[in-house]
C-alpha cells in the first residue's frame, strides 16, 4: 500500500481536545502520570542512596533501574490482556494495588538491609508502574477524536513531569538529607510506607469513579473528509483486520525507538546526581535538588510541546528535539563545568516530548489492535534496564564519558520522526 501522511501533519485546531463528559475521567487519568513518575524518580534517588548506605558500584546501583524497567518487560503483555479482558478502570485499580503492595515491602527489605530485597519490592513496585503505563496511554487517547490524541498525551504526560520534580524533592528531603544518610535505611522505610498508604487510599476513590462508556479513538470508523487529512481511506477496522500488529512497520519503528528512548533516559537519570557530585563538586543533596529542577525543565517541554503542537508536526518536533539531545550530550561529555553542566540540564528539556509522541504515533490507526500494540509499546520501556548498567561500566572510570552512550539512541530517534513513523 502506498505511504500515506500520517494524521499529526498538524492536527486541526478546531478539533476539540476532548468532550465534557470525559473531564472528570481525563483528570484522574491524568493524575496517574504524576504517580508513576514519583515513583520512577524516586529511583534514581535511592541509587546514590545505596551507593552511600549498602557500599555498592555505581554499575551495581544501576540494577535498581534494571529491577524498575525490567518489570516492564515481564508485565507489558500481561497487563494488555488484563486491560482487553476487565477494561480500563480495572486495570487502573490493578496497576494501583501492585503499587501500594510493591511500597510497603520497603519495610522488610530496609529491616534487611538488603540490596536484593529492595530490588525484588522495586520490581512488585514497578510491575504497577507498568500496568499503569499500559493502561493510561491509550486511556487517555480514547478520551477525544483520534487527531488531539498526541495533544492529550503530551498534556496528561506534563503532570507525569509535575511527578517527576515531587519525586527528588521527596527523595532528597527524606533520603539524602539530615543523619539518616549514614547508614540508616529507617527513612527510606518511613518514606515509602507513606508512598504506599496514599496510593492505597487513591485506588479506594478511583473505584467509585464512574468511567462514562468510550469508544476508542483509534479504533473509529473515519469519515471520507478525514482520508483528505492524511488518514486511510475506509474504516479503521478494515485495514488492521487484513493485516497482523506486527505488519504494520510504523508500530515496529515505534517499539525500537521507544526502546531506545527509555534507555537514554534510564541513563541519563541515574547519573545525574553522580555527575553534579563528581564533576560540579556538589553535595548528594545539592545535586538531588538540582535534580529536581532538571524535571523541571521537562514538565516545562511538555508543556511548551503540547502548545507547538498545535502548529508543527508533532513528528518534526521530535526530530528537532532529539538532534538537540544529540548536541547536549556532546556537551556534557566534554566536562566544561557549568556550561557542560547547564547541558545536562537541558537533555531533559528535550527528552520531554519523546515518550508521549514516540507512543501516539506508534498505535496511530491500528484500530482493533490497539490495546495489544499499547502493552508492547509499553514492554518497550525495558530499554530503561540494560542502558544505566552500560553506562554504569563507563561512569566508573569517568561518568562525563558515559554521556556519550546516548547519542546513539537519540539519533535513532532522529531518523523515526523524520522517515519511519509513516503509516504504509
Amino acid at each position: 500500500m502506498q505511504s500515506v501522511a500520517n494524521s499529526t501533519l498538524g492536527a486541526p485546531t478546531s478539533v476539540p481536545f476532548t468532550e465534557k463528559k470525559y473531564i472528570p475521567t481525563l483528570i484522574f487519568v491524568s493524575s496517574l502520570f504524576m504517580l508513576w513518575a514519583i515513583a520512577i524518580t524516586m529511583g534514581d534517588v535511592l541509587n546514590k542512596h545505596f551507593q552511600n548506605v549498602l557500599n555498592v558500584s555505581k554499575a551495581q546501583s544501576g540494577l535498581v533501574q534494571f529491577s524498575i524497567f525490567g518489570a516492564y518487560a515481564v508485565m507489558g503483555i500481561p497487563a494488555g490482556l488484563f486491560m482487553k479482558r476487565f477494561g480500563y478502570k480495572k486495570g487502573v485499580l490493578l496497576g494501583l494495588s501492585l503499587y501500594a503492595i510493591g511500597a510497603f515491602l520497603f519495610v522488610p527489605a530496609a529491616n534487611a538491609a538488603s540490596f536484593s530485597f529492595f530490588r525484588g519490592a522495586l520490581f512488585v513496585l514497578a510491575c504497577g508502574l507498568a500496568t499503569l503505563e499500559a493502561v493510561a496511554h491509550p486511556f487517555m487517547a480514547a478520551l477525544g477524536d483520534q487527531r488531539t490524541s498526541d495533544q492529550r498525551l503530551n498534556f496528561a504526560q506534563s503532570f507525569n513531569g509535575l511527578g517527576a520534580v515531587v519525586g527528588p524533592l521527596l527523595g532528597s528531603y527524606f533520603i539524602l538529607s539530615g543523619p539518616h544518610t549514614d547508614g540508616d535505611l529507617s527513612s527510606v522505610k518511613l518514606l515509602y510506607v507513606g508512598i504506599g498508604s496514599t496510593i492505597l487510599a487513591i485506588a479506594v476513590a478511583f473505584s467509585f469513579v464512574k468511567v462514562p462508556a468510550l469508544q476508542d479513538a483509534h479504533g473509529a470508523p473515519l469519515a471520507p473528509a478525514e482520508t483528505e487529512a492524511g488518514f486511510y481511506s475506509g474504516t479503521a477496522e478494515e485495514v488492521p483486520a487484513a493485516r497482523t500488529l506486527f505488519q504494520h512497520p510504523h508500530f515496529r519503528w515505534a517499539w525500537l525507538a521507544q526502546f531506545l528512548n527509555v534507555a537514554a533516559q534510564g541513563g541519563t537519570w541515574a547519573f545525574f546526581i553522580n555527575y553534579g557530585v563528581e564533576k560540579m563538586h556538589l553535595s548528594d543533596a545539592a545535586a538531588a535538588g538540582y535534580f529536581s529542577l532538571f524535571m523541571v525543565l521537562m514538565m516545562l517541554g511538555r508543556f511548551v510541546g503540547t502548545f507547538l503542537m498545535r502548529y508543527i508536526a508533532p513528528n518534526k518536533l521530535l526530530t528537532a528535539f532529539a538532534l538537540a539531545n544529540v548536541l547536549m550530550c556532546i556537551v556534557v561529555a566534554q566536562s566544561w563545568g557549568w556550561v557542560s553542566f547547564g547541558a545536562l540540564l537541558l537533555i531533559n528539556f528535550f527528552f520531554s516530548i519523546m515518550f508521549p509522541t514516540i507512543f501516539s504515533l506508534g498505535i496511530k490507526d491500528l484500530g482493533r489492535h490497539t490495546p495489544q500494540a499499547s502493552s508492547i509499546l509499553v514492554m518497550a520501556v525495558a530499554g530503561g534496564a540494560v542502558f544505566p548498567y552500560l553506562m554504569g561500566k563507563v561512569a566508573n572510570h569517568d561518568i562525563a564519558a558515559a554521556y556519550y552512550l546516548p547519542i546513539i539512541c537519540y539519533l535513532f530517534i532522529a531518523l523515526f520522526g523524520a522517515r519511519l513513523y509513516r503509516l504504509r
